[in-house]
């Protein structure tokens, strides 16, 4: 709603909420007026462009309790931001208030125990620098910016998750404040059903303030491959690697990509930008002789144009690709579960990338199976546990007079791979607003009605289902 059009009742209604707010919270709470708006508005995706009423800055837990408190009496519309890096923005909203955690970021080792706690505004790269002290690990993310809240609701995907499971799987305890503004500890033993919806169902359930993750010995260096072969051969490359994942055992988390050459020092200036089959893999182990037996499928694969597999320390392995997803840039993103990849599939993919709209724009394909695979169907809300691969088609640009084009592309190509589908997609890539209500039995399954129970139950008045409709 832009300024000039707001009614005055409007505009007193958001002023007392500012104020029951300011007298209830220690942190900051910032309205249209403030110096400060655009900027603590603006999310990672540059094509999220949301005025909220007001950004509730919370500094901790109590904090969290007293904005959802003031929400149940104004009932605005509620978003809830943590790290801000999520593709469709659901993290703002328009005109209602912003439950922003993005400043709470206690991060808390135990060694012993084998387990950490972090607040929800935590990014990957700041968990998996105090983790990494002491050799340890929790499967999530693949960019080191990715928010750590956001992405285990959603389940969780990571360089090592068929080797330790997804970020949802290696949740042990959470703290959730729900609609009726208690701070519940949510476990396997407590409030169970509550745990069950929080691992997979996304958003919509209530405040996650903190999460607790059980922690694998790993790293601080790690194994890995990185082979870059030439775009003539992509469908011949994507064939046999097809074939290498059927084989790869659970400590090796393959990963495919069709984009462009990274402008490496170590790779020479006459690829740079040019198109490629990047192959990944990283094996979920002590590097050696049995991690180089394991990986060795992912790199004979033909002839590359380079190969740059070896050894790096896991923070670096982490961070590797943040830089080619900078801050403020246009994304969108949409994928599909498939339990085959065949040589149709193959073909469709890689004409869909010969059509795509700008060099940002890249398709992943990525394998489940192993740890994934081994999580009852039932055991949490993650509801694609059975299928072999994601294949996430992502379009990304600078220039707003592309909108129309890359979403396009990426919606036809997603189009184009609907029929080698299994009928599944992560909700972390469901692309936008638009798309959530036509995608929801295609994201949570068999699972979307103990869902929306659960939910029932926990926020009868619906303060949160706003954000449980977005993607």
């Amino acid at each position: 709603m832009a300024e000039n059009q707001r009614t005055t009742s409007t505009a007193a209604a958001e002023q007392a909420m500012a104020d029951e707010l300011r007298s209830s919270l220690q942190g900051e709470v910032i309205d249209r007026g403030h110096p400060g708006y655009d900027e603590a508005r603006a999310v990672w995706n540059g094509l999220i462009d949301r005025h909220p009423a007001l950004i509730a800055r919370c500094s901790g837990t109590a904090d969290v309790v007293e904005a959802v408190r003031v929400a149940g009496e104004h009932r605005p519309v509620v978003s809830i931001r943590g790290g801000g890096h999520q593709v469709a923005g659901s993290a703002v909203c328009d005109d209602g208030l912003v439950i922003d955690l993005s400043r709470m970021k206690g991060v808390h080792v135990d060694p012993a125990a084998r387990t950490a706690r972090a607040q929800a505004g935590v990014t990957w790269g700041e968990f998996d620098r105090e983790t990494q002290l002491y050799g340890l690990a929790a499967p999530g993310g693949e960019i080191s910016a990715t928010g750590i809240a956001g992405l285990t609701l959603g389940g969780g995907f990571g360089f090592v998750m068929r080797t330790f499971g997804l970020s949802c799987d290696n949740v042990r305890s959470l703290t959730i404040v729900t609609a009726d503004g208690e701070a519940r500890t949510a476990s396997r033993e407590e409030e169970p059903e509550l745990f069950w919806a929080a691992r997979g169902g996304g958003r919509g359930l209530g405040v996650v303030t903190s999460f607790e993750f059980d922690l694998h010995p790993f790293g601080p260096e790690v194994a890995g491959v990185l082979v870059l072969h030439p775009y003539e051969r992509a469908e011949e490359v994507l064939r046999a690697w097809r074939d290498a994942t059927l084989t790869a055992p659970e400590t090796v988390t393959p990963e495919l990509l069709l984009w462009t050459v990274p402008a490496a020092p170590e790779i020479p200036p006459e690829l740079h930008r040019t198109n490629c089959v990047m192959v990944g893999a990283v094996y979920g182990g002590r590097p050696g002789d049995a991690a180089t037996a394991a990986l060795a499928p992912q790199r004979e694969l033909g002839p590359p144009l380079a190969d740059l597999s070896g050894t790096l320390p896991y923070v670096m392995l982490q961070s590797a690709n943040t830089w080619r997803f900078p801050d403020g840039e246009r994304y969108f993103m949409k994928s599909h579960f498939m339990d085959e990849l065949s040589n149709e599939a193959i073909a469709t993919l890689v004409d869909r990338y010969s059509r795509r709209p700008t060099p940002e724009s890249l398709i992943v394909v990525r394998t489940l199976g192993g740890a994934v695979a081994r999580v009852g169907p039932d055991d949490s809300a993650f509801a694609h546990r059975s299928a072999r691969y994601n294949v996430s088609i992502d379009a990304g640009w600078q220039d707003p007079e592309l909108d129309e084009t890359a979403i396009g592309w990426a919606r036809s190509s997603w189009d184009a791979m609907k029929p080698f589908s299994s009928g599944g997609t992560y909700v972390n890539f469901a692309g936008l607003g638009e798309d959530a209500s036509g995608l929801r039995s295609a994201v949570f399954g068999s699972h979307e009605e103990r869902l929306e129970r659960t939910r029932a139950v926990y926020d009868p008045d619906g303060l949160f289902a706003p954000a449980a409709r977005r993607p």
